[in-house]
């Protein structure tokens, strides 16, 4: 039977079944077709149908949150972005445009005009189409055709061909245009079918279009550059070259179509004699490699700081507290004292040339009308800085010999660079999770070349980056799998938790799939491979975690306002604190003692006045959120959950119903029939051979364990058990079901030797005035009871029989139903079967609330019922039909062995279909935001204490206050700590099933 309409036509992406018999590999699922995989924004069919193109950007100089709004507003400013997106610990910018209203350059100016360097990051090897163009447009050279008829003989044979849309021949230049879906049908199929009508046909060019980016060793001179170009242009495929002499890198537009990767690099090679060697340019290895030139430049910057600093602190502390040291120091230059004249050209080396990077960063903030952490610090040390210069010269041309405090300054750019060098390496450790999910991927494939009768010639040793579609891999033992792909040579078991967190060996053999990047452990596998970069399961994982480390948490919005506030607002209060102490020290307010060190009360009030500008730190609030959202997507990756983002960690966090769909998600989707039983006199194979003659049209679960029940009945043990054997004795011996329709929720109808075949519920048969005896019901109830599904037949009008087909739990469901119980959440089991069934399911694994006999439709109004009483949902489902629930929930969980429709409409894949992962989503996203409720308070407690202290509200009762250098201090460590608190979300550990009973309310 089936719940419902055929949906194929629905699907994104192709499907394939699974094919290990135990179930444990992962179907062909789309992990991202909801998020756009080359940068992280969701994109509305609206602006995919108007043909927009997606950018991304490096940007560096930001420091906190207002930077990132600053350059957000921008970008958005500009005529033609439809979204833009911002992340402050990737230092990206992802900005998605009308590319008849903008360029890329035009984007990047923008953001170099809001006060930051930014740079255009070349795509590597990624498809320039829209993921929602399903269709190319292919051009084939057809020879042989002599007339009109020819023509459309060809076009005839093309149009009738299985994902063809269109096709167009034209007789005067041999050629043919050819609209076709890749996914359904290839180009070689199509030069197939041409051949096959007696005509000649190859394949030329496509609208397909990628981009890669090569590292080019042996390129030096402009005399090469010029060579390689012709090279390249000359070659079959390629549509755009750009050489880039100084970085010794080369961008080539190209037809993968026409020319897969690794033929355009051999190509190169080859027609070059071996002058130029090129290499495929990791865009994550790029990525880590730019990140650690920053922390180096950083780490020269604090070097540099440190060494011209510590000078300027001997002379001012130390040497006036030995004679000799002393007596050199005032030595006078002229009008000057030595020692000051040593200071004041060391701390200007620091202020200005080191110090550089924040008077640039503050003038572009502070030109376009915003403020930032780079502000406040040259405001701070501007201030020391001239004040000390300024009495250097007064007491040069007046007896009269005023403190200086150039050691301020520089120690306050010295801790301000250390705390930012320490925040470059903790923020680097926040994106670990990709960089081990990365470093997963092998350098390096062993490719098994053919000849052209499929024998095995030899091997080579190729780059994991040139494999392409159809390539046949060697696997040894102790290596890891190069790419997603089939099995069809070998048996071996394979070491599957470093990416689906499955911690049991795979048993692989021929037909079974096999994920890239898992480990293979014993025996020799060859490998076909079907899935290579960005489309492989591993490479829409590492996509999905950065989308979601990109995204923002809705509490995030808190930390922008306060950023945008902050910085005015502390100006504000070092003022008032300037005011305050000077005006009262002239006015007799407090004793002359206060301020003897000083000398007068105008340097007593700078000083505090410094401290509060310089103690102030923004930057700790704006990394509250994202660290910890960017540590806990990474951890939710590493344990087999992918959360699409901060908004649905923070939405998880307040669950308090999670609905679970019964069959595949608490059942593990295998339906068995227990039992056939005849009514009325029909011969039980005849009964079978009908039913399953119905059924054999239908794709739903319970139709399959019929079809399958059926044929073992009749011919198990009586034919070789090969799949190829099996499809050609269903084709041979099942009746021609004419008629064939499916009725949503109730079953199916159709015409079997020119008789009516109802296979259904009740439901089904009561609409079609179908009775059925009391021994039927009373049988069929006690099926029901016992937590099976009864299955009701009729023929020609007559009630003939019945199954009993029952659907086992998966072992963990009833332990984390009591799990969620522990932890406040209340389970919901929502179901199409009948209610019987449905109470006697729930009653097993400990559900009391169950919704039965539900429609596929009428799901999400189920999710809607309970969230108009206030409560925040959660939907775990794995089929078509539950996808509008997992829409409509607060949070979807899609099971990740699930459908592309289904995984596209949640906001948590989980990758194991392991139903304790739901309790793993729901504790990580809660230990998470405490982890970020802690981390906004240590920051706010920083700002509230630290501030008051700086100003010196203490001091009139303890006599304690705070210099500015270590005011400088206290700010670099302030986000530093938030960083390392919120690292320490990496020491999470899941449940264990063994203790899932033990969690409480918190």
């Amino acid at each position: 039977m089936a719940p419902g309409p055929r949906l194929q036509n629905l699907q994104l992406t192709s499907l394939s079944s699974r094919q290990d018999p135990d179930g444990d590999d992962l179907e062909d699922v789309r992990l991202l077709d909801s998020y756009d995989e080359e940068i992280g924004l969701r994109v509305s069919s609206e602006s995919a149908d108007l043909g927009v193109r997606k950018v991304q950007l490096k940007v560096t100089g930001m420091t906190c949150s207002a930077c990132t709004n600053s350059v957000e507003s921008a970008v958005k400013a500009l005529d033609g972005v439809v979204s833009a997106s911002v992340s402050l610990l990737q230092n990206r910018a992802y900005v998605v445009f009308d590319p008849m209203l903008l360029k890329d350059e035009d984007v990047r100016e923008a953001i170099d005009d809001a006060g930051f360097d930014a740079e255009i990051i070349p795509e590597t090897s990624k498809r320039q189409k829209s993921k929602l163009q399903t269709t190319l447009t292919g051009h084939f050279l057809i020879t042989g055709m002599t007339c009109a008829a020819c023509v459309n003989s060809v076009e005839g044979i093309l149009t009738k061909l299985p994902g063809v849309k269109r096709a167009v021949i034209a007789l005067a230049t041999s050629q043919g245009e050819v609209e076709y879906d890749p996914t359904i049908i290839s180009k070689d199929e199509i030069v197939s079918s041409i051949e096959d009508a007696g005509f000649e046909a190859s394949f030329l060019q496509s609208n397909e279009q990628d981009k890669v980016l090569l590292h080019v060793t042996g390129l030096c001179t402009l005399v090469d550059a010029q060579l390689l170009e012709g090279v390249i242009a000359n070659l079959k495929g390629v549509k755009g070259v750009d050489v880039n002499l100084t970085l010794s890198e080369v961008e080539v537009v190209f037809d993968p179509e026409a020319v897969g990767l690794r033929d355009l690099v051999d190509g190169i090679e080859r027609e070059s004699s071996g002058r130029f060697q090129l290499r495929v340019q990791n865009p994550y290895i790029r990525s880590a490699s730019t990140d650690a030139q920053e922390a180096s430049k950083m780490l020269r910057l604090l070097i540099s700081s440190l060494l011209l600093t510590i000078p300027v602190f001997f002379i001012q502390m130390v040497c006036p507290k030995i004679q000799f040291l002393a007596s050199f120091i005032m030595v006078q230059c002229g009008p000057f004292f030595i020692g000051d004249l040593l200071k004041w050209f060391l701390v200007t080396i620091v202020q200005f040339v080191i110090g550089k990077r924040f008077y640039v960063a503050a003038y572009r903030a502070l030109r376009h009308g915003s403020t930032n952490m780079d502000v406040l610090v040259v405001i701070g040390t501007t201030a020391a800085y001239v004040y000390s210069a300024a009495s250097v010269v007064y007491a040069a041309y007046a007896d009269y010999h005023t403190p200086v405090y150039f050691e301020t300054s520089a120690m306050i750019i010295t801790f301000v660079l250390f705390g930012k060098y320490l925040e470059v390496l903790a923020k680097g450790r926040t994106s670990e999770a990709i960089k081990k999910l990365v470093e997963l991927v092998p350098a390096s494939a062993v490719l098994v070349v053919k000849d052209s009768e499929g024998k095995h010639i030899r091997e080579r040793e190729i780059d994991a980056l040139l494999i392409q579609p159809g390539d046949t891999l060697k696997v040894i033992p102790g290596t890891k799998v190069p790419a997603d792909g089939v099995v069809v040579w070998g048996t071996s078991h394979v070491d599957e938790s470093m990416v689906t967190g499955e911690s049991i060996p795979v048993l692989k053999e021929v037909s079974s799939v096999v994920i890239g990047g898992t480990m293979n452990l014993h025996g020799v596998l060859h490998v076909k491979a079907t899935k290579v970069g960005s489309d492989t399961v591993l490479s829409q994982i590492i996509s999905l975690v950065e989308t979601a480390q990109l995204s923002k948490a809705p509490i995030q919005k808190f930390a922008d306002y306060v950023a945008s506030i902050f910085v005015p607002i502390v100006i504000s209060m070092s003022l008032i604190t300037f005011f305050s102490w000077f005006i009262c020290g002239l006015l007799g307010a407090y004793p002359h003692s206060w301020v003897s060190e000083s000398k007068n009360c105008f340097v007593f009030s700078l000083m505090f006045s410094i401290s509060v500008v310089v103690i102030a730190c923004p930057c700790a609030l704006g990394l509250a959120t994202p660290t910890a959202v960017m540590v806990a997507t990474g951890v939710g990756a590493s344990h087999g959950v992918l959360v699409k983002g901060g908004d649905a960690l923070e939405r998880a966090e307040s669950i308090d119903h999670v609905i679970f769909d019964k069959t595949g998600t608490l059942t593990q989707g295998r339906a068995v029939v227990t039992v056939a039983k005849v009514f009325g006199g029909m011969d039980l194979g005849d009964f079978l051979t009908i039913v399953a003659s119905a059924e054999a049209s239908s794709e739903h679960p319970l139709a399959k364990a019929i079809v399958e029940y059926a044929f073992h009945y009749h011919f198990n043990g009586k034919l070789e058990s090969t799949k190829q054997r099996k499809e050609e004795i269903l084709a041979e011996w099942l009746l021609e079901a004419a008629d064939f329709s499916a009725v949503p929720g109730r079953g199916v109808r159709c015409s079997v030797n020119d008789k009516i075949v109802l296979v259904g519920n009740r439901s089904l048969l009561s609409e079609n005035s179908v009775t059925f005896p009391q021994e039927a019901e009373r049988f069929l109830v006690n099926l029901e009871e016992s937590a099976k599904t009864g299955i009701l037949v009729a023929y020609d009008g007559v009630f003939v029989g019945l199954f009993g087909i029952t659907d086992p739990l998966k072992r963990e469901a009833a332990v984390v139903i009591e799990g969620l119980k522990k932890m406040g959440i209340k389970p919901v089991m929502l179901t199409g079967d009948n209610w019987r069934t449905a109470r006697a399911v729930a009653k097993e694994v400990g559900i009391e609330d169950v919704r039965a006999e539900v429609m596929p439709a009428e799901k999400a109004d189920v999710v809607r019922s309970l969230q108009s009483g206030g409560s925040k949902v959660a939907m775990v489902g794995d089929g078509i039909n539950d996808s509008p629930a997992l829409a409509a929930a607060d949070v979807g969980m899609a099971i990740g062995a699930g459908t592309d429709i289904a995984v596209e409409a949640a906001d948590y894949v989980l990758v194991r279909s392991n139903l304790e992962d739901v309790i793993t989503a729901i504790d990580l996203s809660r230990k998470t935001f405490n982890r970020i409720r802690w981390n906004y308070f240590f920051a706010m407690a920083y700002n509230v204490v630290a501030i008051p202290v700086a100003a010196g509200v203490l001091f009139p009762f303890t006599g304690l206050r705070m210099p500015p250098w270590l005011a400088g201090a206290c700010m670099a460590f302030s986000s530093v700590s938030v960083v390392c608190s919120s690292l320490l979300l990496r020491r999470y550990r899941k449940p264990r099933l063994t203790t899932i009973l033990q969690i409480t309310v918190e």
